[in-house]
């Protein structure tokens, strides 16, 4: 596992400890951490704080080129609305920890012209597994079911 995804796990076991979803993620522009972020619906009562937004949202206001030249790692798949965010701002590389647990709009950025590279690690799968088993009412709140 790479500094940025461990970075972003490290971010997702964070929101864990906090009581949230453990989804975390970090925006890296020219090999630095720009944003790092991780779920945070439970935690300040925000409809739209995914991982994927929380980093979006600390990595504050950037100029377009910087979204153009940066990476998100995230470590579960994308839903629709971080999915949007990416299009919208151009980010042209999504890394993402795991899609098993839950399949997000990644055939959408695919077509949109997004490098979309899932590597199924097993540490994203486990805490994601265990937290869905054992939180299956936030979970389905999280993902809108």
């Amino acid at each position: 596992m790479d500094e940025f995804m461990q970075a972003a796990l490290d971010e997702a076991r964070k929101g864990l400890g906090e009581g949230g979803v453990p989804i975390g993620s970090v925006l890296v522009h020219r090999g630095r951490i720009i944003g790092r972020g991780h779920n945070q619906r439970q935690q300040r009562g925000s409809t739209v704080l995914h991982g994927e937004m929380d980093a979006l949202e600390n990595a504050g206001r950037q100029p377009a080129a910087v979204y153009r030249e940066s990476t998100l790692y995230t470590t579960l798949s994308p839903c629709p609305m971080c999915s949007g965010a990416i299009l919208l701002y151009g980010i042209p590389r999504v890394v993402v920890g795991e899609n098993r647990t839950f399949l997000g709009e990644e055939a959408l950025l695919r077509e949109r012209g997004v490098d979309v590279d899932v590597q199924q690690l097993p540490e994203c799968i486990e805490l994601m597994e265990t937290f869905i088993r054992t939180s299956p009412d936030v979970w389905n709140e999280d993902i809108g079911v």
